[in-house]
Protein backbone atom coordinates (compact mmCIF):
# COMPACT_ATOMS: atom_id res chain seq x y z
CA UNK A 1 0.00 0.00 0.00
CA UNK A 2 2.68 2.36 0.81
CA UNK A 3 4.61 2.03 -2.77
CA UNK A 4 1.42 2.25 -4.43
CA UNK A 5 0.99 5.90 -2.35
CA UNK A 6 4.38 6.79 -3.64
CA UNK A 7 4.37 6.51 -7.35
CA UNK A 8 1.01 8.56 -7.00
CA UNK A 9 2.22 11.59 -5.68
CA UNK A 10 5.23 11.12 -8.49
CA UNK A 11 3.37 10.73 -11.11
CA UNK A 12 2.42 14.24 -11.59
CA UNK A 13 6.30 15.24 -11.43
CA UNK A 14 7.19 13.09 -14.31
CA UNK A 15 4.25 15.03 -15.80
CA UNK A 16 5.83 17.84 -15.51
CA UNK A 17 8.98 16.83 -16.64
CA UNK A 18 7.39 15.46 -20.48
CA UNK A 19 5.33 18.57 -21.03
CA UNK A 20 8.55 21.13 -21.33
CA UNK A 21 8.13 22.76 -24.28
CA UNK A 22 9.99 25.05 -26.69
CA UNK A 23 12.99 24.88 -28.71
CA UNK A 24 15.90 23.02 -26.80
CA UNK A 25 18.64 24.99 -28.16
CA UNK A 26 17.66 28.46 -26.99
CA UNK A 27 18.88 30.05 -24.07
CA UNK A 28 17.68 29.02 -20.70
CA UNK A 29 15.58 32.10 -19.43
CA UNK A 30 17.10 34.53 -16.77
CA UNK A 31 16.06 34.24 -13.35
CA UNK A 32 15.50 37.17 -11.20
CA UNK A 33 16.78 37.77 -7.70
CA UNK A 34 13.58 36.26 -5.77
CA UNK A 35 13.59 33.11 -8.38
CA UNK A 36 17.53 32.46 -7.10
CA UNK A 37 15.99 32.91 -3.56
CA UNK A 38 12.95 30.10 -3.61
CA UNK A 39 15.34 27.82 -5.66
CA UNK A 40 18.07 27.96 -2.32
CA UNK A 41 15.33 27.87 0.37
CA UNK A 42 14.15 24.40 -2.22
CA UNK A 43 17.39 23.22 -1.82
CA UNK A 44 18.11 23.68 1.50
CA UNK A 45 14.45 22.15 1.90
CA UNK A 46 15.95 19.04 -0.05
CA UNK A 47 18.68 18.75 2.47
CA UNK A 48 16.98 18.89 5.66
CA UNK A 49 13.80 17.06 4.77
CA UNK A 50 14.38 14.71 1.52
CA UNK A 51 11.98 12.27 1.90
CA UNK A 52 9.10 15.02 2.42
CA UNK A 53 7.64 16.45 -0.72
CA UNK A 54 7.32 19.82 -1.36
CA UNK A 55 3.59 21.48 -0.91
CA UNK A 56 4.11 24.28 -3.87
CA UNK A 57 1.12 26.67 -2.57
CA UNK A 58 1.97 26.14 1.08
CA UNK A 59 6.19 26.62 -0.03
CA UNK A 60 5.61 29.36 -1.99
CA UNK A 61 3.36 31.39 0.36
CA UNK A 62 6.62 31.11 2.84
CA UNK A 63 9.74 32.16 0.93
CA UNK A 64 7.43 35.43 -0.37
CA UNK A 65 6.81 36.07 3.37
CA UNK A 66 10.42 35.38 4.38
CA UNK A 67 11.87 37.63 1.16
CA UNK A 68 9.59 40.64 2.31
CA UNK A 69 11.09 40.55 6.09
CA UNK A 70 14.57 40.14 4.34
CA UNK A 71 17.08 43.44 4.53
CA UNK A 72 18.71 44.58 1.34
CA UNK A 73 21.71 43.19 2.85
CA UNK A 74 20.65 40.25 2.99
CA UNK A 75 19.03 39.81 -0.95
CA UNK A 76 22.08 41.58 -2.33
CA UNK A 77 23.60 38.22 -2.44
CA UNK A 78 20.85 36.83 -5.10
CA UNK A 79 20.82 40.31 -6.27
CA UNK A 80 24.14 39.72 -7.44
CA UNK A 81 23.57 36.22 -8.98
CA UNK A 82 20.67 37.94 -11.31
CA UNK A 83 22.90 40.13 -12.52
CA UNK A 84 25.34 37.69 -13.46
CA UNK A 85 22.60 35.53 -14.95
CA UNK A 86 20.98 38.05 -16.71
CA UNK A 87 24.79 39.07 -18.54
CA UNK A 88 24.78 35.04 -19.39
CA UNK A 89 21.18 35.19 -20.70
CA UNK A 90 22.35 38.17 -23.12
CA UNK A 91 25.12 37.04 -24.37
CA UNK A 92 23.77 33.24 -25.09
CA UNK A 93 20.59 35.22 -27.04
CA UNK A 94 23.10 37.37 -29.03
CA UNK A 95 24.78 34.33 -30.42
CA UNK A 96 21.18 32.01 -30.39
CA UNK A 97 19.28 34.78 -32.91
CA UNK A 98 18.40 38.07 -33.15
CA UNK A 99 17.62 40.50 -30.34
CA UNK A 100 14.19 40.03 -28.75
CA UNK A 101 12.10 42.73 -30.82
CA UNK A 102 14.82 42.79 -33.51
CA UNK A 103 14.34 42.59 -37.16
CA UNK A 104 15.32 39.83 -39.23
CA UNK A 105 17.61 40.61 -42.63
CA UNK A 106 14.96 40.07 -45.25
CA UNK A 107 15.70 38.45 -48.71
CA UNK A 108 16.57 40.93 -51.76
CA UNK A 109 15.18 38.41 -53.85
CA UNK A 110 11.74 38.11 -52.15
CA UNK A 111 8.85 39.68 -53.85
CA UNK A 112 8.11 42.99 -52.01
CA UNK A 113 4.51 43.62 -50.09
CA UNK A 114 2.52 45.94 -52.11
CA UNK A 115 1.25 49.17 -50.75
CA UNK A 116 -2.33 50.10 -49.76
CA UNK A 117 -4.24 52.25 -51.08
CA UNK A 118 -3.65 54.39 -48.46
CA UNK A 119 0.12 54.24 -48.80
CA UNK A 120 -0.81 55.00 -52.74
CA UNK A 121 -2.50 58.29 -51.54
CA UNK A 122 0.07 59.13 -49.46
CA UNK A 123 2.69 58.89 -52.11
CA UNK A 124 0.95 61.03 -54.54
CA UNK A 125 0.02 63.91 -51.83
CA UNK A 126 3.30 64.09 -49.54
CA UNK A 127 5.54 66.04 -52.02
CA UNK A 128 2.55 68.26 -52.50
CA UNK A 129 2.13 68.97 -49.17
CA UNK A 130 5.84 69.38 -48.74
CA UNK A 131 6.31 71.81 -51.71
CA UNK A 132 3.51 74.15 -49.78
CA UNK A 133 4.28 73.75 -46.45
CA UNK A 134 8.08 74.16 -45.97
CA UNK A 135 9.81 72.91 -43.19
CA UNK A 136 7.06 70.92 -42.38
CA UNK A 137 7.47 68.49 -40.08
CA UNK A 138 7.16 64.29 -40.72
CA UNK A 139 4.31 64.18 -38.05
CA UNK A 140 2.77 66.87 -39.33
CA UNK A 141 2.83 65.40 -43.11
CA UNK A 142 1.34 62.30 -41.84
CA UNK A 143 -1.52 63.98 -39.91
CA UNK A 144 -2.40 65.77 -43.05
CA UNK A 145 -2.42 62.79 -45.29
CA UNK A 146 -4.28 60.91 -42.50
CA UNK A 147 -7.26 63.83 -42.65
CA UNK A 148 -7.01 64.24 -46.26
CA UNK A 149 -7.92 60.49 -46.61
CA UNK A 150 -10.60 60.43 -44.22
CA UNK A 151 -12.20 63.20 -45.50
CA UNK A 152 -12.65 61.46 -48.73
CA UNK A 153 -15.68 59.90 -49.80
CA UNK A 154 -15.92 55.94 -50.80
CA UNK A 155 -15.73 56.99 -54.65
CA UNK A 156 -12.39 59.04 -54.08
CA UNK A 157 -11.00 56.31 -52.61
CA UNK A 158 -11.65 53.65 -55.31
CA UNK A 159 -8.87 54.59 -57.88
CA UNK A 160 -6.38 53.99 -55.19
CA UNK A 161 -7.97 50.52 -53.67
CA UNK A 162 -8.47 49.54 -57.10
CA UNK A 163 -4.65 50.01 -58.17
CA UNK A 164 -3.43 48.40 -54.94
CA UNK A 165 -5.91 45.11 -55.27
CA UNK A 166 -4.22 44.73 -58.83
CA UNK A 167 -0.63 45.63 -56.62
CA UNK A 168 -1.75 42.61 -54.96
CA UNK A 169 -2.88 40.50 -57.07
CA UNK A 170 0.91 40.48 -59.24
CA UNK A 171 2.26 40.23 -55.33
CA UNK A 172 0.57 37.35 -54.90
CA UNK A 173 1.38 35.67 -58.06
CA UNK A 174 5.17 36.78 -57.08
CA UNK A 175 5.43 34.90 -53.68
CA UNK A 176 3.87 31.48 -55.51
CA UNK A 177 6.24 31.68 -58.04
CA UNK A 178 8.87 32.45 -55.15
CA UNK A 179 7.95 29.60 -52.86
CA UNK A 180 7.95 27.63 -55.97
CA UNK A 181 11.65 27.96 -56.62
CA UNK A 182 13.19 24.51 -55.95
CA UNK A 183 10.05 21.95 -56.02
CA UNK A 184 10.90 20.33 -58.80
CA UNK A 185 14.63 19.52 -57.17
CA UNK A 186 14.38 17.41 -53.91
CA UNK A 187 18.10 18.95 -52.34
CA UNK A 188 16.07 22.12 -52.47
CA UNK A 189 13.22 21.29 -50.22
CA UNK A 190 14.40 22.82 -46.99
CA UNK A 191 15.83 25.94 -48.63
CA UNK A 192 12.11 26.03 -50.35
CA UNK A 193 10.47 25.76 -46.89
CA UNK A 194 12.81 28.19 -45.66
CA UNK A 195 12.13 30.73 -48.40
CA UNK A 196 8.59 29.94 -47.72
CA UNK A 197 8.76 30.32 -43.99
CA UNK A 198 10.76 33.80 -45.14
CA UNK A 199 8.26 35.63 -47.01
CA UNK A 200 5.44 35.16 -44.30
CA UNK A 201 7.38 36.47 -41.62
CA UNK A 202 8.08 39.15 -43.85
CA UNK A 203 4.38 39.68 -44.63
CA UNK A 204 4.01 39.85 -40.87
CA UNK A 205 6.75 42.39 -39.87
CA UNK A 206 5.51 44.71 -42.97
CA UNK A 207 1.64 44.44 -42.00
CA UNK A 208 3.07 45.03 -38.24
CA UNK A 209 5.16 48.11 -39.69
CA UNK A 210 1.62 49.56 -41.79
CA UNK A 211 -0.79 49.08 -38.84
CA UNK A 212 1.81 51.02 -36.57
CA UNK A 213 2.06 54.03 -39.08
CA UNK A 214 -1.76 53.63 -39.83
CA UNK A 215 -1.60 53.79 -35.60
CA UNK A 216 0.36 56.90 -35.51
CA UNK A 217 -1.60 58.68 -38.37
CA UNK A 218 -4.72 57.94 -36.44
CA UNK A 219 -3.25 59.20 -33.02
CA UNK A 220 -2.12 62.52 -34.27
Amino acid sequence: MVQGKTSKTLKPRKQRIKMAKGDPKKPKGKMSAYAFFVQTCREEHKKKNPEVPVNFAEFSKKCSERWKTMSSKEKAKFDEMAKADKVRYDREMKDYGPAKGGKKKKDPNAPKRPPSGFFLFCSEFRPKIKSTNPGISIGDVAKKLGEMWNNLSDGEKQPYNNKAAKLKEKYEKDVADYKSKGKFDGAKGAATKAARKKVEEEDEEEEEDEEEEDEDDDDE
